[in-house]
């Protein structure tokens, strides 16, 4: 089966970008890898072309290897980033990646630890996606309710089949399943009637109105909620991966992914450790990631931070305020 990967970034979330590349590649990713953007190009991207055979206004291509290609689409969008996902996979899908079986989107704050044949297996049992830090939401809790009647405003039904609460860092699905994208981009559209528009967030940026942010609001955490819709809506089977998945309980960590501040990159061992917090595998696997087919760093500093790394985790053994 032949998959697209795609991400998205603005500002510096760009080094993020460049340990997902170097992930997906170590982990025998071959092909394009689609990266959506706002602003400009990182410098390490200075050698990407105009490439006019990627029907994209302003595309942009990078090969870092023969066997890899990178092509970065500006985008014309008011949308914060997190809320455009289903839009840029739809946009993918029925253009620059339009002889892709299956698409992948990933956070640029997640690296790949699975093999690429694991990832293509998975799309196999239905649309992939994993289990968030804030589930389970049982069947009908409060917030599904909400969902379920706002929605019901417009003539759509749901129903939970799982009390799985998914993470929006991550969807991935064969194209059949295209239908799937359509109706999470239909009920992000219509949240953005409850939000004030999809240029708002929970994140940094145009943020959401203080009544919104509440955790007890139906659509504090915007494209994650709606993804969540989609999937009670959907009756297309669905793959789920617990909390282990990106390492938000021990397990079997696939996607290792980074939640709040500060992001992999920023991170300051010593002074992080100061305040009892080590470093977790997110961290970790970043800096593991940070240099590859993308180097973006010198070896000697990413060997400095690895040095650090051992440092701290090995004191966050002994002094951590959990």
């Amino acid at each position: 089966m032949k998959f697209a990967a795609c991400t998205l970034f603005e500002d510096n979330y760009h080094y993020g970008v460049v340990a997902l590349v170097n992930s997906l590649y170590k982990n025998g990713y071959r092909g394009s890898i689609y990266v959506g953007y706002k602003g400009e190009l990182p410098p390490w991207a200075i050698l990407a072309r105009e490439d006019i055979s990627i029907s994209w206004a302003g595309a942009k291509t990078f090969s870092p290897t023969d066997d890899l290609n990178l092509h970065f689409l500006p985008l014309n969008t008011n949308y914060h980033l997190t809320n455009y996902k289903p839009d840029f996979m739809l946009e993918l899908l029925n253009g620059p990646a339009f002889d892709a079986e299956g698409i992948f989107y990933f956070d640029p704050d997640i690296t790949v630890n699975a093999d690429n044949n694991y990832l293509k297996n998975w799309i196999e049992g239905g649309i992939a996606v994993c289990e968030d830090v804030n589930s389970p939401l049982p069947l009908n809790h409060p917030r599904r309710l909400a969902w379920r009647k706002y929605f019901g405003n417009f003539g759509i039904e749901m129903q939970a089949k799982e009390p799985y609460y998914v993470n929006g860092g991550f969807v991935g699905l064969k194209r059949e399943f295209i239908s799937f994208l359509h109706k999470w981009k239909e009920l992000q559209e219509l949240m953005g009637l409850s939000i004030g528009g999809l240029q708002r967030s929970a994140f940094p940026g145009y943020t959401l109105d203080p009544i919104h942010l509440n955790p007890l609001a139906p659509f504090s955490r915007t494209d994650q909620d709606t993804l969540n819709c989609a999937i009670e809506e959907t009756s297309l089977s669905v793959s789920f991966i617990g909390k282990e998945a990106m390492g938000f309980k021990a397990g079997t960590c696939i996607l290792p992914h980074s939640l709040g501040t500060p992001k992999p990159w920023n991170w300051q061992f010593i002074q992080q450790l100061v305040k009892g917090v080590p470093p977790n595998i997110s961290v970790k696997s970043y800096w593991f990631n940070a240099n590859g087919i993308l180097k973006v760093y010198s070896i000697s500093f990413v060997v400095y931070k690895r040095i650090l790394l051992r440092f701290a985790s090995f004191l966050g053994r002994f002094y951590s305020r959990h």
